[in-house]
């Protein structure tokens, strides 16, 4: 052994006692065991926390998407309204289509419906403004296929009660219905074509030339009394007692709908439904779907929403779709829009105007404070100065 070997491992050893091992401070195993438990589920918590956050926000847009398909669109999806609103601010309102007029007054009832929705899909990012709408879409498209589940028990019913067809209408059973149906094809023909006629009927059931039903005509379940003023058509049209009680059952409740009669005095459902947050017994009273949806007054839509909704229950189709045999809905659905809002001249504007009154007047009742319209806003001091004239 060389001399300088004892003189290397003394200094080694004087290292090591200056620099142990290890500078940790001995602690016990079950004691670092807890803080890195205690650790990961103050992460878990974290994570779950973030996780509920998204779930409620989630449920929010979903609950907030089911007045989409009721009264802003029912076919329509919420990116082409959103794409028509872009383009018109890239190129402005000249030269509009038909469906473009549709689609952009679709986009505003859009808003009014959900008054966030536009600011927030601006401040999104892209991530989250696709999962917003994904959710809207679930709740739109959510609500549509409960009112649909809704009418198809609830038709039968009127149905048999007004008209007490033998055999009734089956609840459950929708082959039954349809043209098939006496009661039911009776509904669903076309105004100019006569039921009664046995030549018709058989005309209908087999799709023969001259008697093919299409969304291009008016059918009778949409006339009061069913049956169409040839020389008038817009006589009685929206105005049937399946059609108000349809948009009741939907909007306002399947009890409300079993009174339809009268011009709605004294029946003003939306005060009466919030006033009526409980009952005598303390039990909370369930919301309707108007009130929910702050839905204050009837528009086109969802009279359009209500009679596809109705015609759907009617027929012998058993599953939701756009086309039934030779008629389409998406274009039935633009028609009643189009009568609306698309009415040609002042004079049939004004008759719009008062079948939208009359609407609320059946569905809200005549209380209600939307029907006063600017006029005779305009007229109250007038006739207030009168009183006070003869005070």
């Amino acid at each position: 052994m060389s001399q300088i070997d004892p003189v290397l491992s003394q200094m080694e050893d004087d290292v090591d006692e200056l620099w142990p091992p290890t500078l940790a401070v001995t602690t016990s195993e079950s004691a670092r065991q807890k803080r890195k438990i205690a650790q990961l589920e103050e992460k878990l918590q974290v994570l779950e926390s973030g996780k509920a956050m998204k779930q409620r926000e989630s449920n929010y847009y979903m609950s907030q998407g089911r007045a989409i398909r009721r009264i802003v669109a029912l076919y329509d999806s919420i990116e082409d309204l959103i794409t028509e609103n872009d383009r018109r601010c890239d190129e402005g309102d000249d030269d509009v289509t038909p469906e473009q007029s549709r689609l952009q007054l679709g986009y505003i009832a859009l808003n009014n419906a959900i008054p966030w929705f536009h600011e927030k899909a601006t401040e999104l990012e892209y991530e989250e403004y696709i999962h917003m709408l994904k959710m809207l879409r679930q709740g739109a498209d959510s609500a549509r296929g409960d009112d649909t589940s809704k009418l198809k028990g609830l038709v039968p019913d009127w149905v048999n009660r007004e008209f007490k067809p033998n055999p009734p209408v089956d609840h459950e059973d929708k082959h039954c219905r349809g043209f098939v149906n006496d009661t039911c094809g009776r509904l669903l023909c076309p105004t100019e074509m006569d039921w009664s006629n046995p030549v018709v009927r058989a005309g209908i059931r087999d799709r023969t030339d001259g008697h093919v039903v299409t969304e291009m005509s008016w059918p009778a379940f949409l006339y009061d009394g069913y049956t169409a003023d040839m020389d008038n058509l817009e006589e009685g049209l929206f105005k049937s007692k399946l059609l108000i009680q349809a948009f009741k059952a939907i909007f306002t409740s399947p009890s409300s709908a079993k009174e339809v009669s009268g011009e709605g005095d004294g029946a003003n459902i939306i005060e009466n439904n919030r006033r009526a947050r409980r009952d005598a017994a303390g039990k909370k009273v369930k919301t309707h779907v108007a009130q929910i949806i702050h839905m204050h007054k009837v528009s086109p839509r969802s009279i359009a929403y209500a009679a596809c909704q109705l015609r759907f229950a009617l027929s012998s189709v058993t599953s939701w779709r756009s086309v039934d045999g030779d008629f389409d809905y998406v274009q039935f659905w633009c028609n009643i829009i189009d009568f609306f809002e698309k009415a040609p001249g002042r004079i049939a504007r004004r008759n719009v105007d008062r079948l939208l009154t009359w609407w609320n007047r059946k569905v809200f009742g005549t209380s209600h404070r939307v029907e006063l319209n600017d006029v005779a806003k305009a007229k109250c001091p007038l006739m207030l100065s009168l009183c006070r004239g003869r005070e």
